[in-house]
């Protein structure tokens, strides 16, 4: 029975879904303008957080989100942090002279593990 009904349609090209009782949610339009003057629609949600800037689909221009007054937004400088890197991270825990008595002592066991090793290549090789 269900061969009977699908026989002739074009199943990838038409949905069998309708819109009966789907609501839309709330939307809204809003305008950016680019460097050159020419303006573009993006439509948000209604609830949604408007980008101050946005690509322009026909120019690939950044294009500045416009006011109801027509004046561009002001986009407001967040002050960015510096950025910690390990270094930094380290020499909040301990000092540099701790630093290089630690690396002496880490040297220190390198150099006699190596001792040991060379000790015991020569003593197979004997």
């Amino acid at each position: 029975m269900a061969e009977r009904n699908l026989r002739g349609m074009r199943l990838g090209s038409q949905s069998l879904q309708s819109e009966e009782g789907v609501e839309f949610v709330p939307r809204r339009r809003s305008v950016y303008r680019t460097t050159d003057g020419s303006t573009f629609e993006v439509t948000f949600a209604a609830d949604a957080e408007v980008p101050e800037v946005w690509e322009s689909p026909r120019t690939g221009q950044e294009g500045r989100l416009v006011a109801e007054d027509g004046s561009l937004v002001e986009t407001e400088v967040v002050e960015a942090k510096a950025v910690r890197t390990h270094w930094d991270m380290l020499l909040e825990r301990r000092t540099r002279p701790e630093l290089e008595e630690l690396l002496q002592e880490r040297l220190e066991l390198l150099r006699a593990r190596r001792g040991e090793e060379a000790a015991k290549n020569s003593k197979k090789s004997a």
